[in-house]
């Protein structure tokens, strides 16, 4: 089946199997392989996109379900010119990262935590990730660096 959406701004069009995960679709047709397969059970967040705005676990969305949609990946944060958004900054800041595996997943889960609560709590941070696993364990510099985007005023659409 032809399926047509914006990836990043991008008009993207493919013929896909009628079965293929967003994921899939987004790392294999589209080329942006910054969005992780983990677990295929929406229980890591490593593959978590923007859909029109609200996070999604793309292994758990077709890519057909997703048609005519607006998605955002890791890749459609930061800006023409290279720069890092706001929460992709504060992540490097605060040493949010260890492995990096979950990073584009808490970044979109971040983004989109941000997009609906500006001025989160430490504990709407805890529970807004809660969808996502960092195997690593280093919950506390992720809090931080979502606290610290909070912090930031720019709003990246």
């Amino acid at each position: 089946m032809r399926i047509e959406m914006m990836v990043n701004a991008n008009a993207e069009s493919h013929d896909v199997e009628a079965r293929t995960l967003l994921v899939h679709y987004l790392r294999d047709a589209v080329g942006l392989t910054g969005t992780n397969v983990g677990c295929d059970t929406t229980s890591c967040g490593a593959c978590t996109v923007l859909m029109n705005g609200e996070s999604v676990k793309s292994c758990t969305v077709l890519a057909a379900q997703a048609a005519g949609e607006a998605i955002t990946t890791i890749e459609g944060l930061g800006d023409e010119f290279g720069q890092m958004d706001r929460v992709q900054q504060a992540f490097q800041d605060c040493h949010g990262l260890q492995c990096g595996y979950c990073t584009p997943g808490m970044v979109m889960a971040v983004t989109s935590l941000l997009r609906e609560n500006p001025e989160p709590t430490e504990a709407d941070v805890r529970l807004g990730l809660e969808g996502n696993l960092c195997r690593c364990t280093g919950y506390h510099n992720i809090v931080e660096a979502a606290l610290a985007a909070s912090r930031v005023h720019e709003v990246h659409q």
